[in-house]
C-alpha cells in the first residue's frame, strides 16, 4: 500500500502543511485548516495551532519533544543505526538516494527518535516520529528505534509514550518493513506483561502498518483534534469498494465516538493530561492508612443499626434524580481523574464512565454507571443502562488496573443493562458474562458500591468484588419491582408488594449477606446533602481499601471466589432467630461456625465445607 494512497488527503497539499506566502523569509503562513493568513511568530508561540479554526500543524520530531518534555530533561537513547537496502529497490530513483535526500532535508537518520525525559517530573521514554522523513514510513530503522525505546522502558520500568505520524509501511523495504509490525507489537506485549504504562499520541496522519501495530496497542490512546487514523485511507476505500464515507471519517472525533480513541487533547493541554496519567500509573508504597471497622461508623455492618423501612419507599428514594451520580462522586472524592473512553472495538457507551484518578493520593481505577439529573442528560446517558460496549469498556479499564496494580472501585446506579435490539446484536449477555469471569480473577482489590439502583445482571456485572457495599437508601434486586409485579402478579400496580417480597432494601440485603456493609446517608437522603454523602462514601472506600491493599494477589482472588461460592448454600446460621439476625449477618455466622468446627477434634467436614476449604 502506497503512502500516498493510505493518506487519501482531500488536498493536493501535504497533510497539515502551512504554506508560506510572500518572498523568502516571509513571516506569513496560510493555515492548512481554514486557509486564513497566520503570522508566523504568533503561530509558533501557539505551538503551531491556528487561533481561528484550531487546526494543528505538524511538528518536527525535535519540536514535539521540546513541547512535551520538561526543559533540560531530554537524553537521547543510543540505537543501532540501520542503513540498508535489502531489496536493491529502484523506482524513479534508487532507494539509497531517497534516504540520503531525506537525511539532508531533515537532519535525521530516519523517521523516528527515542529519548529519555520527564513530563511534569515523571520519568518517561518517548518515541516520536517525523512525517517529513519519507512520510514517516515504517521500515527497519524505525522498527529498531521503537523496539529499542520499548526495551529501555522495560529495563527501567518507565512508562513509554509514542507520538505517531506515518503513511504506513515503507514499500522500498518490502516484507522486511511488514515484519516491523510484528516486531513492535511484540515489544509492547512485553511491556504489558511487566505492568508498564504505555500511551500513544496520534497526530495527523497515522495510517497503515503503524496504525495496525504500536499506534493502537497502547493502554491509552490520545489524539490531537482532527488527526486521522486508520488502516486503509479514505481514497483507497472510495476507489476500491465505492463506499460513500462521512466527512469526518477516520478523524479523532469519529474514532472517539466509535470506541478507538480515549482522549482528544488540544496541544496546549497535552502535557497536563500526560502528567495526570503518569501520576496514577503506579500504586503508592504507603497506601491508605488502615482504619478500624466500627459499628455506627463509616460502614454499618450490624442489622440492628439500620431502621426498618418500606421496600417500595426505598425504590422510590433510590430513583430520585437529585441523588449524586457517578460523575458527581468522582468530582467530590477523587483528584486528577482522567476519563478513558471506548471499547476499542466499535463504540463508546455514555451510560458507563471509567478512568484513573487518586483517592486521597492513592491511584485507583473508577468505573460507574451514569444516569444524569435532567431529561437531556438522561437521554444522552441512555438512562444509565450500559450497552455491550459499556461493559467491554469497563473490562478494558479493569485489565489496565490489574496491569498497573491499581485498586478498582465501581459505583452502581442502573435499572439494568440496556435491553434493545442493538444490544442483543452486539452480544449483551456475552459482555456481562465476560465481566463476571474477569472480575472473579482480578488480582487487585475491588470495592463495589450500589449508590442508587442495583438492577439485575447489569449491576452484578460491576459488583463481583472483594467488598460489596450499599448506600442506605439504595436497592439491589434480580428484577425491577414493576417487572416482577407484571410477571408474577400480572399487574404492574402490584410493584410495592413485589418490592417487599424481593427484599430489595439495604437492611434486608445486609441480613441476607449479599452486601458486606451499608454506608449511612444524610437525613433526607443523599440528594439532600450530596457533599455529606460523598464524604461518607470516601470514608467507606478508605476503610475497605485499607483492609484490602495489604493482601497478596492469591489471597484476594481466593477470598473473593469463596465469598461468591457460598451464596445459596445453607449455613449453620441459616435458621437463626430474628433476634440473632439483628446483631450479625449470615457471613458473620458462617465465619463463627467455620472457626468452631475447625477447632473440634474429629469433626467431619460436609461437602460444602470441603469445597470452601479448597477455595481457601
Amino acid at each position: 500500500m502506497t503512502i500516498e494512497a493510505t493518506l487519501g488527503a482531500s488536498s493536493s497539499r501535504d497533510p497539515g502543511t502551512a504554506s508560506t506566502k510572500g518572498s523568502a523569509g516571509s513571516s506569513w503562513l496560510l493555515c492548512g485548516g481554514c486557509n486564513t493568513m497566520i503570522y508566523g511568530r504568533r503561530f509558533d508561540r501557539a505551538a503551531r495551532v491556528c487561533a481561528d479554526c484550531g487546526w494543528h500543524a505538524p511538528l518536527t520530531a525535535d519540536g514535539r519533544l521540546e513541547q512535551l518534555l520538561d526543559p533540560g530533561s531530554r537524553r537521547d537513547i543510543d540505537v543501532l543505526a540501520i542503513d540498508g537496502d535489502p531489496l536493491g529497490f529502484v523506482d524513479s530513483r534508487p532507494y539509497p538516494d531517497r534516504l540520503r535526500a531525506a537525511r539532508a532535508a531533515t537532519g535525521l537518520h530516519d523517521a523516528a527518535l527515542a529519548v529519555h525525559g520527564t513530563i511534569e517530573g515523571n520519568p518517561v521514554v518517548v518515541v516520536v516520529m517525523d512525517f517529513r522523513f519519507l512520510g514517516g514510513s515504517l521500515g527497519a530503522a524505525v522498527g529498531e528505534v521503537f523496539t529499542r525505546g520499548a526495551e529501555v522502558a522495560l529495563r527501567e520500568r518507565t512508562p513509554l509514550i509514542t507520538v505517531t505520524a506515518s503513511g504506513g509501511a515503507r514499500m522500498q523495504e518490502g516484507a522486511i518493513a511488514l515484519m516491523q509490525m510484528a516486531k513492535t507489537s511484540q515489544a509492547l506485549g512485553q511491556l504489558d506483561e511487566a505492568g508498564i504504562l504505555t500511551v500513544s499520541i496520534i497526530t495527523d496522519p497515522t495510517f497503515g502498518g503503524v496504525a495496525a501495530s504500536f499506534a493502537t496497542l497502547a493502554d491509552v490512546i490520545i489524539a490531537e483534534p482532527g488527526a486521522r487514523l486508520g488502516f486503509a485511507g479514505r481514497r483507497v476505500i472510495e476507489q476500491t469498494i465505492r463506499q460513500v464515507l462521512p466527512a469526518d471519517f477516520q478523524t479523532a472525533e469519529f474514532l472517539r465516538t466509535h470506541g478507538v480513541v480515549d482522549i482528544i487533547s488540544p496541544r496546549r493541554d497535552l502535557r497536563p493530561t500526560l502528567g495526570r496519567l503518569l501520576s496514577v500509573s503506579s500504586r503508592r508504597d504507603d497506601g491508605i492508612p488502615r482504619q478500624p471497622l466500627r459499628a455506627g461508623g463509616a460502614i454499618l455492618t450490624k442489622i440492628a443499626d439500620l431502621p426498618e423501612r418500606d421496600s417500595w419507599e426505598s425504590v422510590r428514594t433510590a430513583r430520585r434524580l437529585g441523588r449524586p451520580s457517578t460523575l458527581d462522586y468522582i468530582d467530590m472524592i477523587l483528584e486528577d481523574f482522567t476519563e478513558l473512553r471506548g471499547d476499542r472495538m466499535s463504540a463508546d457507551c455514555p451510560a458507563l464512565v471509567a478512568g484513573l484518578g487518586r483517592l486521597d493520593g492513592v491511584p485507583v481505577a473508577v468505573i460507574g454507571t451514569q444516569k444524569g439529573h435532567t431529561a437531556d442528560e438522561l437521554r444522552h446517558r441512555n438512562f444509565g443502562m450500559p450497552t455491550p460496549s459499556g461493559y467491554r469498556k469497563s473490562a478494558r479499564v479493569m485489565r489496565l488496573a490489574a496491569k498497573l496494580g491499581l485498586p478498582v472501585i465501581t459505583l452502581i446506579d442502573t435499572a439494568g443493562a440496556y435491553p434493545g435490539m442493538e444490544a442483543e446484536e452486539q452480544a449483551q449477555a456475552v459482555a456481562i458474562a465476560e465481566n463476571l469471569r474477569l472480575m472473579a480473577s482480578l488480582a487487585v482489590p475491588v470495592v463495589a458500591v450500589v449508590t442508587g439502583e442495583g438492577g439485575s445482571g447489569g449491576a452484578l456485572a460491576l459488583a463481583f468484588a472483594d467488598r460489596v457495599l450499599m448506600c442506605e437508601n439504595a436497592v439491589y434486586s434480580v428484577i425491577s419491582a414493576e417487572g416482577c409485579a407484571s410477571i408474577l402478579w400480572k399487574d404492574p400496580a402490584a410493584a410495592p408488594r413485589a418490592a417487599a417480597a424481593l427484599r430489595v432494601n439495604s437492611r434486608e440485603l445486609l441480613r441476607l449477606g449479599i452486601v458486606d456493609g451499608v454506608i449511612p446517608e444524610p437525613d433526607g437522603g443523599a440528594d439532600a446533602d450530596p457533599a455529606a454523602a460523598a464524604s461518607a462514601l470516601r470514608a467507606a472506600l478508605r476503610i475497605c481499601l485499607a483492609e484490602l491493599t495489604p493482601l497478596d494477589q492469591m489471597t484476594l482472588v481466593t477470598r473473593r471466589r469463596t465469598r461468591f461460592r457460598q451464596f445459596g448454600v445453607p449455613t449453620a446460621g441459616a435458621n437463626a432467630t430474628d433476634s440473632d439476625s439483628d446483631t450479625s449477618t449470615p457471613s458473620d455466622a458462617a465465619g463463627k461456625h467455620a472457626a468452631a468446627t475447625d477447632d473440634q477434634p474429629g469433626h467431619e467436614q460436609s461437602p460444602h465445607e470441603q469445597t470452601v476449604e479448597a477455595h481457601r
